[in-house]
């Protein structure tokens, strides 16, 4: 597998099956194992025990009804997936499963995404921030600017689990409501290796549910790119001053 910067290493932290994507039994710490807590209406977003390839298009998941993981719909493309729960400092687990070419990307507050993308074994993609992993960039002027690419690719194949472990900081604001320091990255870890250190951010990335910014906001999954599944979310307060 190419890298972006330096060797890739994998590390098997999901639950890999054979026979696709099947779920880690729920523990008190999952964001819920039904629709509760998420806000409505969720679109096509369900519930499943597993999903898979399918054999005849490696780009859909066959999925198995169940409980345990949330995927957006049938079709692979619905309204985005976003908690009725807000926070400012946090620790953030996120596991994900995408098929062939997907794309989804995980909002921390609705508004800064860490980008979710089918980018095994390329070594440079389009711009940078597409790539899984990638801090995505903001839209100014008709342009993407202010992208972050991962330090490495360290994404698996599609159909196999993998995991984002984010430190984020949110942005300060003094009395007056002035903003007196930026959003930031402190670490971000992709299968278990670093990705970003410390990458502030000026404002709310592409496509962000909101164009302000605040002191909390909810974790918003994107839902409307192609098929994808998520797993085992945690966020943790922090206290990052």
């Amino acid at each position: 597998m190419k890298t972006y910067f330096g060797v890739c290493h994998y590390f098997p932290l999901a639950l890999l099956l054979a026979a696709g994507c099947a779920t880690e039994k729920p523990s008190t710490r999952f964001v819920g194992t039904d629709l509760s807590g998420w806000r409505q209406p969720a679109g096509d977003w369900k519930v499943a025990r597993s999903v898979a390839l399918d054999p005849s298009d490696a780009a859909k998941f066959v999925v198995t009804p169940g409980a345990g993981i949330f995927v957006n719909g049938d079709q692979g493309k619905t309204s985005h997936f976003t908690t009725e729960a807000e926070f400012g400092d946090a620790n953030i687990h996120i596991e994900f499963c995408i098929p062939k070419n997907s794309n989804s990307g995980a909002y921390v507050m609705a508004r800064y995404e860490v980008q979710v993308y089918d980018s095994f074994g390329v070594a440079q993609d389009k711009y940078p921030g597409i790539e899984c992993g990638g801090i995505y960039p903001r839209w100014i002027n008709e342009k993407n600017i202010e992208g972050h690419s991962p330090r490495v690719n360290t994404s698996k194949p599609p159909g196999e689990w993998q995991t984002f472990d984010i430190t984020f900081r949110a942005p300060r604001f003094d009395a007056s409501g002035k903003k007196i320091a930026n959003a930031k990255f402190i670490k971000v870890r992709h299968n278990g290796q670093i990705i970003h250190e410390n990458v502030e951010l000026n404002g709310p990335t592409r496509a962000s549910l909101f164009g302000d910014e605040k002191t909390t906001g909810p974790l918003m999954l994107q839902g409307d790119h192609g098929p994808v599944a998520y797993r085992n979310i945690r966020i943790t307060p922090a206290k990052l001053d």
